[in-house]
């Protein structure tokens, strides 16, 4: 018998809620077969199986919420005794139960059912045992709670009679109060987050309260990349991948990392650590939230392999095919909204890395040189950096490589 437990996904996965259980009671199982799928901090991922076996009991429903290291199935002969469920005191040590408060909606709601809770005190066994526990997902119980809405009145249109966020909705569905509607704000409504956009929101402000953020700025003179990319557009065989000034800047910035060794470190708990791999994370759009997936190595590798990467990366973000080790091991991020004509912009530091750089759009303005008056392909970049590993003078040369490595492109092919 092998119990199988809610898995670390990624390197700030704390916990993950399932999703959809890929293999059902009775099933062999593989190692390397797909399991389970868990949505993480980061993304969706199906979980591979580290044993094989029969899967003999299923311990966590779809929906639920759970800590890492906390069980979510067994795994064993077919006609073993599953190993006993873990009740609330029984959990490990070093396992803490999720709160109500972070439970998120399953993108595929299935049957389920949620342990009881322990009988409160005054409450004898019995009569706790003879109560109905209503089935409902973690959202429309956290949603009737919110709304003072009796889950036992609801009628559920979920699999198997099981209550659903729509259902809560619908029953408390009614036009609300005038005085709601006569606010110069108009009608408010609410939409719920989603558990990705929780945790990127909690990331974020943890980020900004913790780090001591500051900003440096400067502008690129981007013509002799622009140049070089023309050239090498121009050769590329149709349909091959023509690196994009977004690639340009990512090799830059692995190259200048090489240099700086606390710009490719962090600080964490009261200590630098630098890291002898220089990963580039590059910020993607994805779901309403931000995803950082890595590009391993970068400093070691050409523009046209970057490009290959980054492309193959942002697929996999937005189709949710993603992996753990896709989404780990970032030591340096790039952020770029240059293509929706942002001119520059400051980035939140992606915690613990030391620094981000943000890119903006590459636009030709006139430009004074050797006295006369022409143009420029400029952009405009911000480094923002954790004052408590990169300090001031460090972090401006640092930037300064990456100036010089854009504006002399050649440098990238080292």
């Amino acid at each position: 018998m092998a119990e199988i437990v809610m898995p670390r996904l990624s390197d700030s996965m704390e916990e993950g809620v399932v999703l959809r259980w890929l293999k059902q009671v009775g099933d062999e199982v593989a190692v390397g077969d797909e399991l389970v799928e868990v949505e993480t901090d980061k993304a969706n991922m199906a979980y591979e199986s580290d044993v094989a076996g029969t899967l003999t009991e299923i311990l966590a429903a779809e929906g639920d919420t759970l800590a890492i290291g906390a069980p979510i199935a067994v795994v064993g002969t077919a006609g073993g005794a599953p190993v006993a469920k873990i009740s609330p005191t029984d959990t490990p040590a070093g396992v803490h139960p999720p709160s109500a408060g972070a439970d998120a909606p399953p993108l595929n709601p299935q049957e389920g059912v949620t342990p009881a809770p322990a009988p409160s005190a005054g409450v004898s066994v019995g009569e706790a045992k003879g109560r109905t526990r209503v089935k409902a997902s973690p959202l429309a119980r956290r949603i009737a709670g919110d709304r003072g809405v009796d889950l036992s009145t609801l009628v559920g249109s979920g699999p198997g009679g099981r209550i659903v966020k729509a259902d809560v909705e619908g029953a408390v569905a009614p036009a609300p109060d005038a005085a709601a509607t006569e606010t110069a704000k108009g009608q408010t409504t609410y939409q719920e987050l989603t558990r990705l956009q929780q945790v990127v929101a909690r990331r974020m402000s943890e980020s900004k309260a913790t780090a001591p953020h500051f900003y440096l700025q400067t502008e690129i003179d981007m013509s002799a990349c622009v140049e070089a990319r023309g050239r090498l557009k121009a050769v590329t065989p149709e349909g091959e991948i023509v690196p994009s000034f977004n690639d340009m800047a990512v090799k830059a910035c692995a190259l200048a990392l090489r240099s700086f060794p606390q710009a490719n470190g962090a600080y964490r708990d009261g200590r630098l650590e630098l890291y002898s791999r220089v990963n580039v994370g590059v910020a993607v759009a994805a779901r309403d939230a931000l995803v950082v997936p890595t590009v391993f190595d970068a400093d070691r590798k050409g523009l046209r392999e970057i490009a290959a990467d980054a492309r193959a990366l942002a697929r996999k973000v937005r189709d949710g095919s993603i992996t753990p080790p896709e989404l780990s091991g970032g030591t340096f991020t790039v952020s770029n909204l240059g293509m929706y004509g942002v001119g520059n912009f400051s980035a939140v530091i992606n915690a613990p890395q030391a620094a981000i750089l943000a890119v903006g759009a590459i636009a030709e303005k006139p430009v004074v040189r050797d006295g006369e008056i022409t143009t420029a392909h400029l952009l405009g970049v911000t480094l923002a950096c954790d004052h408590r590993i990169l300090y001031g003078a460090p972090a401006a040369e640092f930037l300064a490589r990456i100036k010089g490595l854009l504006e002399e492109p050649l440098g990238l092919a080292l």
